[in-house]
């Protein structure tokens, strides 16, 4: 990716005008969805803003024709006509808020829709690289700066732009000379916008980058709660936390007072023209160079210039907030997947031989982690990785998985390559159970139901009748509607492991890679665990992680991965007479058995 989520200042930095020209341009590009209800929240805005430069109009018209005149009839139509613009400004603009939060909102469904979309079908390595907190801070934090943004900038945005084009338009038409002396100040105003645009657009990229670090602290310190406390960490996770929470706190502040200049010039000059306008004025009525109720509906107009200004002022730090966020959340969107179809992607039979043929792989970064492995698993056969921690046992079993795409050789299903095959009939076909279960919250039967969300209640019964343990999940407390909590917290971690055993039952994969199904399960429910595994995998190609050899000697060959490449291969008896490798992992594992008898 162009910029690192986790570290001070990014290449967004260096946004500037172009880049945030370019954000922006994207933006409306998406925002022409939502075309007819923003044209209707602007020609409201429009009406809106017609009526506050008529007010002013009819203030003149009262003081000059009824007032100094004396005529009170002049005076009341004026005093009506006020009414009536008050009672449709009111409805103009509440209905102009309606349209814009319409428009504001649709764009943020859609795009936390987008992004989490654009997440799920992320290849492993992309998570390898990226951490989970920064990445729920761009679906938190980064849309809540558009929330803002959404909520009030576009109506800021839009009705100050309206006012201020309309307020000039208008002064000059009510006095082009006194219009022209008052806008002396706007140079100061104008430069001093330039700079804080400048300033402040470091400043708020640096905040959203303190926020997403914040964050991932955060998710990290309360994911890993338990080995902190087992370890007495929390004073010093405490500390990790309260540093980067400090360095939150310094780049807001350094934000705040790069506003803390700006919006007082803008106030002063406002100020300053005001005084102006009402001195040269106060003089040009004495000379008779312009009515009393003129200078008043120009002090008033005045007032509309300089709030416009003051709002768009306001606006810059929403805009730049917004604009950092929606780089980074448009650079997650065209960071592109890796484990992808092909154009042309094909269905292949998951009842066909597997084939490693030179096989090499690294992670991005790092060093090779597989090279030169070939391999054939027929139809049907259950193989066993083994192999010592870091070998790349597992690492060879997400390449079968296609969680992963080799670096150099290739895997075929059949005579088809993986890269070949659509990802969803792949996922169809080949099915991994992992080491742990994990659920979501919800029901036993909405959790198996994730292998197969059309699946009917009477299938999903039948994937734990198939396993053996239906009658187990029935008598809890609701059955199979029992909800399960935050990460299935209400079940043991063998029920876990049960329900995704359940899961590849429903799903009925011809391929099964069993990432050690067993090695999180307590005692208790081991023995039952075994049993499910063992008929799921009747009739089927198994692939097994086997970190407890046991698993190893009821396959019919035996992978031995060392150093990332295959050393061994043969039958668990054939290895265990040969001496090699494998025989030395055996023992161990059979001495390490009779010690703890």
């Amino acid at each position: 990716m162009g910029w690192s989520m986790t570290h001070g200042t990014t290449d967004d930095a260096r946004l500037g005008v172009a880049g945030t020209g370019a954000v922006l341009r994207r933006t409306f590009g998406y925002a022409r969805a939502y075309r007819r209800a923003g044209v209707a929240a602007v020609g409201l805005l429009v009406l809106w803003t017609l009526t506050l430069l008529g007010g002013p109009l009819l203030v003149r018209h009262g003081i000059d024709e009824g007032i100094v005149k004396g005529d009170s009839g002049q005076l009341n139509l004026a005093i009506v006509m006020y009414v009536v613009l008050a009672f449709v400004s009111y409805a103009s603009f509440r209905f102009a808020i309606l349209q814009l939060a319409k428009v504001g909102e649709a764009f943020l469904r859609d795009m936390r829709t987008r992004v989490f979309d654009k997440l799920l079908h992320q290849s492993m390595a992309f998570f390898d690289r990226e951490k989970a907190g920064v990445l729920v801070s761009r679906m938190t934090s980064d849309v809540d700066s558009l929330q803002e943004l959404i909520q009030f900038g576009l109506i800021m945005f839009t009705s100050a732009a309206l006012l201020l084009a309309g307020t000039t338009i208008l002064l000059f038409l009510l006095s082009w000379k006194l219009m022209l002396l008052c806008l002396v100040a706007m140079p100061m105003v104008a430069a001093a916008s330039f700079k804080f645009q400048r300033d402040s657009n470091e400043a708020y990229l640096l905040v959203r980058d303190r926020i997403a670090d914040t964050l991932s602290g955060l998710q990290e310190g309360l994911s890993g709660v338990r080995v902190v406390q087992a370890f007495a960490r929390e004073h010093v996770e405490s500390a990790r936390f309260s540093q980067a929470n400090h360095d939150l706190y310094r780049t807001h502040m350094a934000a705040v007072r790069i506003q803390c200049w700006y919006l007082p010039i803008v106030e002063f000059a406002g100020a300053a023209t005001t005084a102006v306008a009402l001195g040269v004025g106060g003089w040009m009525v004495s000379e008779d160079a312009m009515t009393i109720g003129t200078i008043v509906a120009f002090i008033l107009l005045l007032s509309s210039l300089f709030e416009p200004v003051q709002q768009l002022s306001q606006l810059f730090n929403m805009v730049q907030s917004a604009t950092a966020s929606l780089n980074k959340l448009y650079t997650l969107l065209d960071e592109p997947v890796l484990v992808a179809d092909r154009p042309n992607a094909v269905v292949a039979d998951g009842r066909s031989p597997i084939t490693i043929e030179g096989v090499g792989f690294s992670y991005v970064g790092g060093g090779p982690v597989l090279s030169d492995v070939d391999l054939q698993i027929a139809a049907g056969e259950r193989v066993a990785f083994v192999g010592p921690t870091g070998a790349g046992k597992s690492t060879l079993a997400k390449l079968i998985a296609r969680f992963y795409d080799p670096t150099a050789g290739s895997i075929r299903l059949g005579d088809t390559d993986l890269r070949d095959i659509s990802v969803r009939a792949l996922r169809s076909e080949i099915v991994v159970v992992p080491q742990e279960g994990y659920l979501f919250s919800g029901s036993v039967a909405e959790n198996i139901r994730v292998a197969r969300p059309e699946a009917s209640e009477a299938e999903v019964r039948d994937a734990l009748d198939r396993i053996g343990v239906l009658e187990r999940f029935e008598t809890l407390p609701a059955g199979l509607d029992t909800e399960v909590e935050e990460r299935g917290s209400r079940l043991s971690a063998g029920e876990k492991q049960l329900v995704s055993l359940a899961r590849a039952a429903l799903a009925d994969p011809s391929v099964l890679i069993l990432d050690e199904a067993t090695s999180s399960v307590d005692p208790g429910t081991e023995a039952i665990v075994e049993t499910a595994m063992e008929t799921l995998m009747q009739g089927r190609t198994v692939i097994a992680i086997a970190h407890r050899l046991s698993t190893s000697q009821r396959c019919d060959r035996v992978a031995v991965v060392a150093d990332g490449r295959l050393a061994e291969l043969g039958t668990h008896d054939d290895l265990v007479a040969a001496g090699g490798q494998y025989a030395s992992l055996y023992a161990a594992w059979v001495s390490g058995l009779g010690e703890h008898a």
